[in-house]
């Protein structure tokens, strides 16, 4: 059921970024609340199952950033937000991403640290405001970003305490 939700979140994206690229930003607004409603929901499913398994480990952080990052994209398309915060939240997420991968590599699964998980509702709630018309999205937005790096920095110290396997 969590991972049922996690995709959930991915497929509101197109629903969201027609909203928001048609100008309405009501519908796209009821559509980011249901998809922040879903990691809320799938987070809370998989610790009531014993903690979730390895593939909603892995599935969560991705789908948060295609949710995240999409409805950002569409913003930026419609000129509501910056891309240049846009541009240092991808650089992050793939930097993150290539680290998850080499650990996964190693058969280890890393997820998401609770900063990380700090910076995702920091980020909710930015896309929230911003839809919403509000400028303490962009507020929220920046602190995203600061949480972003930060929280890059702790997954960057996990990797180098992994033993390297050849």
């Amino acid at each position: 059921m969590a991972n049922f939700m996690t995709l959930l979140r991915v497929l509101l994206v197109i629903p969201i970024a027609v909203s928001i690229l048609k100008g309405s930003s009501t519908a796209a607004l009821l559509l980011t609340l249901l998809g922040a409603l879903t990691d809320l929901v799938d987070g809370k499913v998989a610790r009531k199952n014993g903690g979730g398994n390895q593939l909603g480990k892995l599935l969560d952080p991705f789908a948060d950033k295609i949710f995240v990052l999409s409805i950002l994209i569409a913003l930026v398309e419609v000129g509501l937000v910056s891309s240049i915060p846009v541009i240092l939240l991808l650089l992050r997420e793939l930097s993150v991403s290539f680290f998850r991968s080499l650990l996964a590599v190693q058969g280890v699964v890393l997820g998401a640290s609770q900063l990380g998980k700090v910076k995702t509702l920091v980020e909710f709630l930015a896309l929230i405001a911003l839809i919403g018309g509000s400028q303490l999205g962009h507020y929220l937005l920046w602190t995203a970003v600061g949480l972003a790096y930060v929280s890059f920095y702790d997954y960057v110290k996990t990797y180098l305490k992994k033993p390297l396997q050849a």
